[in-house]
């Protein structure tokens, strides 16, 4: 059955951490134009992701004694809904914090927590998600990356592809065959914590529509990896990788890609002496879809905080949320179609178009549309 979400608040208590990130934002934010803000959680700025963890931003979800906050995933959502809100650059901290991390608090030895977990909580590791393969599609069982158990390490050939910043990060969280082949599936499967500056790794970045290059591909050539770089349970990688994929589609970040956008039509509409029908209509459609898809990943978190894995309902919440945020765009643009001799901002048609061109690849990353429904149909017992 699909987990069953339940109406959930954000704790009186942490409703003041809003006005603390707020002041750090306005005073520490670097100064960027709403097209470059849109990239929201795509943006990278090392220094800004230091800066945040000197003020205590990061590791909100990661215990005290090693470095983190010990404040639990509301805190968290505070914080990341705010930086997101107004497009900061939080994409070299932004996989270890969500997701690296509390994974490595979850299943990591205690070596393991005291290696990387202060580091993240820093801001002085960064890291990637090893998961998606040519050639599979979005099959993710299917994977052919194979790490043999040569004794005194494990030897890594094969690929990975839509790796997000691997040419920056330290480390890359992988999911490997570690026993059997392919078509075992599910079966053999492990994750690993890659060094990525070990000898035999190729990173090679994509270029977008847009002209960034969030994506890449990275080649293992025989690398040979320290036995203790496996993450929890030989084997038990796919149930891990599924707790991961519940931290990554939980978040405002599912809803909050085109919010940039929203501003930035919210603000022309602000300079108009009337609106129409439907500007209002327009309006309210937003704010209707934004404010349930909010409620829906704020009950999401409190099934984290719980310590749950609410794996099946945030495959439907990313699913809903990307779509909401892939049809902002273009319900701005039909929008502002409708009177085409008006005067409009340079900067909303940057950011219109920046948002436009990059609006397909949300329903892409952290799972496409077709194996979310999948798994939700799998949850709901109709396949």
């Amino acid at each position: 059955m699909i987990h069953h979400l339940e109406v959930a608040c954000i704790p009186a208590e942490l409703k003041s951490l809003r006005c603390g990130i707020k002041a750090f934002i306005a005073e520490h934010l670097p100064a960027a134009a709403p097209e470059q803000r849109a990239r929201s959680w795509m943006g990278f700025n090392a220094e800004f992701s230091q800066m945040l963890a000197k003020h205590g931003w990061l590791g909100l979800t990661l215990p005290r004694v090693y470095g983190g906050q010990g404040m639990g995933f509301f805190a968290r959502f505070i914080v990341a809904e705010e930086l997101l809100a107004v497009g900061a650059p939080v994409a070299a901290h932004w996989i270890a914090d969500r997701q690296s991390g509390p994974l490595i608090a979850r299943y990591g030895t205690e070596e393991q927590k005291q290696f990387y977990l202060p580091k993240i909580c820093a801001a002085q590791a960064f890291f990637c998600i090893g998961m998606s393969e040519a050639n599979s599609g979005s099959d993710l069982a299917s994977i052919r990356s194979h790490a043999v158990d040569a004794g005194e390490h494990w030897c890594l050939s094969g690929s990975k592809i839509w790796t997000t910043y691997a040419q920056h990060a330290h480390y890359m969280l992988a999911l490997v065959r570690t026993d059997g082949s392919p078509t075992d599936r599910q079966q053999g499967l492990s994750q690993l914590i890659i060094d990525l500056r070990l000898p035999g790794i190729t990173i090679r970045p994509i270029t977008d529509l847009a002209g960034d290059e969030h994506f890449c591909e990275v080649f293992f050539d025989e690398v040979k990896i320290p036995k203790n770089a496996l993450i929890g349970e030989r084997g038990k990688g796919w149930e891990q990788v599924n707790a991961e994929l519940a931290y990554e589609r939980s978040g405002p970040e599912r809803l909050l890609s085109s919010i940039v956008l929203a501003q930035e039509y919210l603000s022309y509409l602000h300079t108009q002496p009337s609106l129409t029908d439907n500007d209002y209509a327009l309006l309210g459609k937003m704010v209707q879809w934004l404010s349930t898809l909010r409620a829906m990943s704020l009950s999401l978190t409190a099934a984290l905080e719980a310590g749950q894995n609410p794996a099946l309902a945030a495959a439907l919440v990313k699913d809903l949320g990307t779509s909401i945020e892939q049809s902002i765009p273009a319900w701005i643009a039909d929008s502002l179609g409708e009177n085409p001799d008006a005067q409009l901002p340079a900067s909303l048609l940057r950011t219109l178009a920046y948002t436009e061109q990059m609006a397909p690849t949300f329903s892409l990353r952290g799972g496409t549309r077709e194996i979310l429904r999948g798994i939700i149909a799998r949850g709901m017992g109709l396949r």
